[in-house]
């Protein structure tokens, strides 16, 4: 995994959360870190197991220069469609940096730019860049945690477990009970 992509910028990795759910929020994260960072078990948070992020989660706040995770809630997900909504969480991340990065790294092949700070977009980034394997895991944790508070209000979505996305029991219960508000009605169920 790269430490950076060029060795003379502050570079922000930035990443989300949440794309192919059809409940809850698009969380994403934008992380600064040292350019002489090392986390050996950093990885795209979808290698990792859940304990594996949660451990992982405090070591990357404490090591980055700056962090910060942004939310964009399904009504502005149905307003805008969802891969705006990942851009724009992304904006808000990069926004609550207190350190103004140089380069952003994008998890993907797509992106609006910033203004006035440049992009590269990398496909699967997260496996290949530090702060952008940070800024995965950070947005992941972010939007579990925020998905199993929501199970809280309706258990019978298992929202716990499914995160959201469209496993074939969440379907099933969006059938039998309806979508509550937390659902995007965009997405076709």
């Amino acid at each position: 995994m790269n430490p950076y992509f060029t060795e003379d910028k502050i570079e922000a990795g930035c990443d989300e959360a949440g794309r192919g759910c059809i409940s809850g929020p698009v969380v994403a994260a934008a992380v600064i870190l040292p350019k002489d960072c090392i986390i050996p078990t950093l990885n795209d948070s979808k290698q990792l197991s859940a304990k594996k992020r949660q451990q992982l989660v405090p070591l990357i706040k404490e090591m980055a220069l700056s962090y910060s995770v942004a939310f964009i809630d399904q009504v502005r997900i149905d307003e805008i469609n969802i891969l705006n909504a990942s851009f724009e969480a992304m904006h808000k991340a990069v926004d609550g940096l207190n350190q103004k990065p140089e380069l952003l790294l994008i998890d993907g092949n797509r992106f609006n730019p910033y203004p006035e700070i440049p992009h590269e977009c990398i496909v699967k980034g997260d496996a290949k860049f530090l702060s952008i394997a940070a800024a995965s895991v950070l947005a992941k944790e972010a939007r579990d945690e925020f998905m199993q508070n929501i199970h809280k209000e309706h258990p019978e979505y298992d929202w716990q477990k499914n995160m959201g996305y469209p496993t074939k029991a969440h379907k099933a219960a969006v059938l039998q009970y309806g979508a509550t508000k937390y659902h995007r009605k965009t997405f076709k169920l």
